[in-house]
């Protein structure tokens, strides 16, 4: 980029920065090319928001409820379309009705996978910025910043009561702990759902391998068995300030298939705890959905399906049903918006049986559209219009700006970094075509794979440089990306450049954080078993190291596929 061009591109986003735009918050730079070409009617919009949202609050006595609902790999139209279910074995009668009853989205896009996702949509920012870039795996020995702003902190300091139960993934040091990073109530898993296979009949029916030595002979040719973690934590409970307790501790699978029923039930009880208190909540719920270990406690199938996916959409379903009759009964379900979704695609590569690609090519971990674009739904009776099926591009990191703009919060957005998040009050209250984005970057690790422009799409993974390649799709007409094109999409050759520059210009401003921050796993638990002790002390005595073993934890990492997992 020519100094020319650097000089440009910051007076035209300082300008719009610094212009009369509600909030000094700092977007992307893409968003203020658009907000340079709508931004005076948006404004025209946001008032009668502005008006729609007051005679809201002033009827209900309080701004809207909350309830994010985010659960594991996901193909659009596995949910929400009822005639796919008919040629799949499985149904989900419950979240169908859902989708039926508010906007189903067709264009929801996240991060690739679980990690970058559930940073992204907590900070609303990509997960690239916060470091929180790569999936987690236990035992970690990090986690998110403390100084990363989450949803929580920013609703609860507008007068929000804020709880989170189920599949955290964000860390396992404890500033990284939900009730830490602005959660006044917290049950939340540390990690993925692949601790849940990590239990000594597993290994005896040899579904892992190696976990558990003292069921096998003795090895003789083994002299370090502090190599890898021998324990692990399933799920952690807590308010905030207060004490970090074990729930459901392994190896009883059982305890394991409760983490879903218990999260609902607590929210449920948040809600009720809440609404009395006479404030709004704020909950995200994001079931641990399945396991890859069966549930002893259950005789037959519940789908003819009969794969873990399927068989996980049924629970989940009857699950979501007990949630809106529940708000029902607590008579606050017209004061409540709730949002459902998947984190990513599928888990296509190397994933339990029954996971599909459905719609779109690719999965779990993929730049292709089948990795980044989900289901997603939201529900608010009497505000959102039901049977809306809507094609516009919102992402993932939107849910923050728009939460915080519903629940009367923006003043506490930081304005000291990026935000992602772009506020789609008016795309929920005012239907299809109302979006305020028309663009995704996508990441995969620390790399940018690819990015959306409306109906375009380029993939820079794996272009060589100074050759041009065909690297362009038309969204329209080749929506599963199977025909990429040259010559006959270089007319957004240079717009797709230019789109890139002025993101990666703003970040210069705005620097990444480079990895999660590192810190002792598992630390300040109350009740801590044992085997959870362990894994939060030094496995050997440091002091008899050259190096310390903390510091090289910082060492970067290549991207693997195996980074892309569950």
């Amino acid at each position: 980029m020519n100094q020319t061009t650097l000089i440009t591109l910051a007076t035209a986003l300082s300008a719009a920065l610094f212009s009369a735009h509600a909030q000094a918050i700092v977007h992307d730079a893409e968003y203020y090319i658009l907000n340079a070409q709508h931004g005076e009617k948006w404004a025209v919009e946001d008032k009668a928001l502005d008006a729609k949202l007051a005679a809201l609050k002033k009827r209900f006595g309080t701004p809207p409820n909350i309830v994010h609902v985010m659960w594991d790999d996901l193909a659009v139209g596995e949910v929400g379309i009822p005639a796919i279910q008919k040629v799949r074995g499985f149904e989900t009668p419950k979240i169908n009705r859902f989708a039926a009853e508010g906007i189903n989205f067709m264009r929801m896009y996240t991060e690739p996978s679980c990690t970058p996702s559930r940073a992204a949509v907590i900070t609303g920012r990509h997960a690239v910025r916060s470091g929180m870039h790569t999936v987690s795996f236990p035992v970690e020995h990090s986690g998110i910043d403390k100084d990363e702003v989450t949803m929580a902190e920013v609703l609860g300091k507008a007068g929000y009561a804020t709880a989170f139960y189920g599949k955290w993934h964000l860390g396992d040091t404890k500033p990284s702990y939900p009730n830490e990073q602005g959660f006044d109530d917290a049950l939340w898993t540390p990690y993925n759902q692949v601790p849940s296979m990590w239990i000594p009949k597993a290994e005896l029916m040899n579904v892992i391998v190696g976990m558990y030595p003292d069921v096998y002979p003795k090895d003789r040719y083994e002299i370090d068995r502090t190599w890898q973690p021998r324990g692990f934590v399933w799920t952690l409970e807590a308010t905030k300030g207060g004490p970090v307790r074990e729930w459901g501790p392994p190896p009883d699978v059982t305890n394991y298939y409760k983490i879903d029923a218990e999260s609902l039930k607590r929210t449920l009880d948040f809600a009720s705890k809440s609404t009395k208190a006479r404030k709004p909540f704020y909950v995200s719920w994001w079931p641990v959905s399945s396991a890859f270990f069966p549930n002893p406690s259950e005789r037959q199938k519940s789908t003819v399906n009969k794969a873990l996916p399927a068989e996980s959409l049924a629970r989940l379903d009857k699950l979501i049903g007990e949630l809106m009759e529940g708000l029902k009964k607590q008579g606050i379900d017209e004061n409540t918006l709730v949002v459902l979704m998947a984190d990513n695609g599928p888990f296509t590569h190397h994933g339990p049986d029954g996971m599909v690609e459905t719609l779109y090519r690719g999965g779990k971990g993929d730049y292709w559209e089948g990795g980044v674009r989900v289901p997603a739904m939201a529900r608010w009776p009497g505000v959102i219009e039901p049977n809306q099926t809507v094609g516009d591009i919102i992402h993932e990191t939107d849910l923050f700006t728009t939460f915080a703009r519903l629940g009367g919060a923006m003043d506490y957005i930081p304005i000291d970094r990026i935000i992602d998040g772009i506020d789609q009050t008016s795309l929920l209250l005012n239907g299809d075509s109302y979006s305020r984005r028309d663009h995704v970057f996508i990441y995969t690790g620390q790399t940018l794979a690819a990015a959306v422009k409306g109906r375009f799409k380029r993939i820079w993974a794996g272009a060589q440089s100074g050759l041009s390649g065909a690297e362009f799709y038309d969204l329209y007409a080749d929506p599963r990306e199977q025909n990429p094109q040259m010559i006959t999409m270089f007319n957004v050759k240079s717009a797709f450049n230019h789109q890139r520059q002025r993101h990666e210009f703003w970040m210069q401003k705005y620097p990444n954080r480079p990895g999660p921050t590192i810190g002792p796993p598992l630390t300040d638990i109350e009740n801590a078993r044992p085997e959870t002790k362990a894994l939060s002390k030094p496995p050997v005595d440091f002091k008899k190291l050259p190096f310390d073993p903390m510091e090289a934890l910082k060492q970067p990492l290549p991207w693997t596929n195996s980074d892309s997992g569950q």
